[in-house]
């Protein structure tokens, strides 16, 4: 039991499942402190109006999510908040959710678990539309002091859960120049001209649904073929999408294990224990044997036995040779009828699940690598990595289709050498390299990144105490 104070600092998913994790652990704490800046707990910035719209579905279907008080199913049953019929979600995708859906979801479980905290004799203090200013401690470390602009609370333990940050250098000062698609609710406009979207994520998937529809409408043929066609009024507007290499996303397909096993990690132990024994660090190497290539073995030997002796650099050059060859599209149409089939047969891809849950297990030691092994890590495998754990969801797939198909949607792969520049008068400068060698140079009124949110530097944390203690 623990007897002191908790403060969680943000109200999103992150809060959600360390709430959960007090509550299953039985530590009631005698209060617990949970502080959210904007209106809802639960949703975050991914699932509530400041990063979906009704368009934007989630990458997991249901049953991946770890379990909560209930299940999805069971949720859905009594749920008629959206505007989507309970019918037609339970249809979707194998139970891929809109985004705006899985929030309430995610919502409701929040308000369970604050129950059964209560029940257990914790004191919970729900503190919303209030942004934590400074993190401040004590001289002996037993108390903080957590400021906000109207009051100060001491508590004995904080967990930072703020989640997504996205920061900003020329939007709002140069018209035109997005730092990223978040809130989607900030274009309103159409675009008749074509728009520049940096990366190939699903952050620019988000942006590349919010915009479409702004400039034109799906709908379905005889065949249930989904076309798009364009606005009269935005017949010149078109996505070109630059991106590393010109990689898209690959499709979401049948899992068979739940995302966030701890089976896969290194216990503290074993990390120490290979560290007293091995310089100081953990091996790179030896992390992707024990938790992608031994578990690959139990599940496809066959593949196993294809990779067993490559390396990391290897290994990363035989999955992307296929992507190098293939046309971005015609590999995604390829990609598409694998999942298809993974999902109709109810059986994973074996590499790729695999690959995915080394993704998660590798954080734990990840922090005890070299800093060559992490320079390799950064540059060679999680790109890869990156590429698979995106995991399109089916109706995202045939949206970015209909677009290609219309001629509006354009993949173009560059280097890292490209860059982007803001414009003086509006948008930005793309240079970059076309496939003939060529060096390019093209002005668009609209840019967007899209890369994702990049990492937060400890110097950058918004708590100017915490920072100057460093």
């Amino acid at each position: 039991m623990f007897k002191g104070s908790i403060a969680l600092i943000g109200g999103g998913p992150a809060a959600l499942f360390m709430l959960k994790h007090i509550v299953s652990t039985q530590l009631k704490p005698k209060h617990i402190y949970i502080f959210e800046k904007n209106d809802r707990l639960g949703v975050g910035m991914p699932y509530g109006k400041y990063g979906s719209k009704e368009e934007h579905v989630a990458n997991v279907s249901g049953d991946e999510l770890p379990t909560l008080v209930y299940t999805v199913e069971e949720f859905l049953k009594n749920y008629h908040k959206h505007h989507r019929p309970v019918e037609e979600i339970k249809e979707d995708d194998f139970k891929v959710l809109p985004r705006l859906v899985l929030g309430d979801y995610l919502e409701k479980q929040f308000q369970e678990y604050i129950k059964i905290a209560k029940q257990n004799g914790s004191k919970v203090h729900i503190i919303l539309e209030t942004l934590v200013e400074d993190i401040i401690t004590s001289d002996d470390n037993d108390e903080l002091t957590i400021v906000t602009e109207d009051e100060q609370y001491k508590v004995n333990t904080v967990v930072i859960c703020t989640g997504h940050y996205w920061g900003k250098t020329y939007e709002d000062k140069i018209p035109g120049w997005y730092d990223s698609p978040y809130p989607p609710s900030k274009f309103t406009m159409k675009t008749n001209f074509s728009v520049a979207v940096r990366g190939a994520s699903l952050t620019a998937v988000d942006a590349i649904k919010t915009l479409s529809r702004l400039n034109g409408k799906f709908s379905k043929t005889s065949d249930n073929t989904l076309v798009y066609e364009l606005n009269d009024d935005s017949q010149d507007f078109k996505i070109d999408m630059f991106s590393i290499g010109g990689y898209l996303p690959a499709i979401r397909f049948y899992s068979e294990d739940e995302a966030f096993s701890t089976e896969w990690t290194m216990s503290l132990d074993e990390i120490y224990e290979y560290k007293n024994n091995h310089g100081g660090f953990v091996d790179l190497d030896y992390v992707f044997t024990k938790n992608f290539k031994e578990p690959l073995r139990e599940r496809d030997e066959d593949f196993y036995n294809e990779i067993r002796d490559l390396s990391i650099e290897e290994f990363v050059d035989k999955m992307m040779q296929i992507r190098d060859e293939l046309d971005s599209f015609q590999l995604l149409k390829a990609e598409f009828q694998q999942a298809e089939k993974s999902i109709r047969r109810r059986q994973s891809i074996s590499w790729k699940e695999t690959l995915a849950a080394f993704s998660y297990a590798m954080n734990y030691p990840a922090k005890h690598f070299s800093a060559e092994d992490m320079i390799r890590l950064r540059k060679t495998l999680m790109p890869l990595i990156s590429i698979i754990i995106a995991s399109l969801p089916q109706s995202s797939y045939h949206e970015l289709i209909a677009l290609y198909e219309a001629g509006v949607l354009n993949s173009i792969a560059v280097d890292r050498n490209s860059k982007v520049e803001s414009h003086p008068e509006e948008g930005a400068v793309y240079s970059y390299k076309n496939q003939n060698g060529k060096m390019v140079e093209q002005h668009y009124r609209m840019f967007i990144d899209a890369i994702g949110q990049k990492p937060m530097l400890y110097d950058e944390m918004p708590f100017p105490s915490l920072v100057a203690q460093k």
